[in-house]
């Protein structure tokens, strides 16, 4: 039996109701599917907003306000923003969105930030000083070599040692596969990694059991997957969850108390 943490992503930063009529844009509607998945099983919540247009933003303004809307609507939930670029932001507006923010935890893309070194380690430092719980965002071996390197010469603080492995690819479209797993246990072992796992399309669920098996954590929903096994469309994120978290139930896996 293993023990793990259920975190979902319920929209990501490229899909749209467009996708999938479910899939939440607003403050509200993030904040009525935060709830629904926090009673199906999810602990935390990875949070992505969009601008008028339904485009990913990382405005603070927007933020908080989605972020105030989720507290009202489901106070326990622990909330973790995102400064992914979705190929919009440079490292100055990421770094921008921590220092507005101050948030209690952020996921941090390494191949973004290494963009611009010098920012990054700036990033890093006030992160730590700012006492937000950062996670690294790691896409495969290339990412894991350079936080190791980074770790080495102190652009990383030892301590951040939360990552999540990023299983196949949005774009181009890669499709996830269980046994992709071995590759980043592989590359970080020497780490002493916090890791956390998400995949991309109709195996997510899949993964996700060989990641708890394998000692990870695991984070779920629409911004890596709106499929079931069998192509057809997920009801909803909720369902979702509560058809994982029964799966690991089935496997003999329990969440860890929060």
């Amino acid at each position: 039996m293993a023990k793990f943490t259920l975190m979902v992503a319920p929209n990501g930063a490229r899909r749209t109701r467009a996708d999938h009529p479910q899939l939440p844009c607003t403050p509200q509607q993030t904040a009525e599917v935060a709830a629904a998945c926090f009673a199906a099983g999810a602990q935390s919540l990875h949070l992505h907003v969009r601008d008028d247009t339904g485009r990913h933003s990382l405005d603070a303004g927007r933020y908080r306000e989605a972020i105030d809307a989720v507290r009202e609507s489901v106070p326990a939930m622990a909330v973790q923003i995102t400064t992914e670029s979705a190929c919009l932001y440079d490292v100055a507006a990421q770094f921008d969105c921590l220092k507005a923010l101050r948030p209690a935890a952020a996921s941090v893309s390494v191949r973004e930030m290494a963009r611009d070194p010098q920012l990054a380690s700036q990033a890093y430092a006030f992160c730590r000083e700012a006492g937000t719980k950062l996670q690294h965002i790691l896409y495969g071996p290339d990412c894991i070599a350079q936080l190791r390197a980074w770790y080495q010469d102190g652009t990383v603080p030892g301590i951040m040692r939360d990552a999540i492995f990023v299983l196949g690819n949005y774009t181009p479209p890669v499709l996830a596969r269980p046994e992709g797993l071995a590759v980043f246990c592989d590359a970080a072992a020497d780490l002493r990694l916090n890791w956390t796992a998400c995949a991309f399309g109709r195996n997510e669920h899949a993964c996700l059991l060989a990641a708890v098996a394998a000692g990870g954590d695991v984070r779920i929903g629409f911004e890596n997957n709106i499929e079931t096994p069998e192509g057809g469309l997920l009801a909803d994120n909720a369902a979702s969850v509560a058809a994982f978290a029964q799966a690991a139930r089935d496997a003999g896996h329990r969440l860890k108390e929060c």
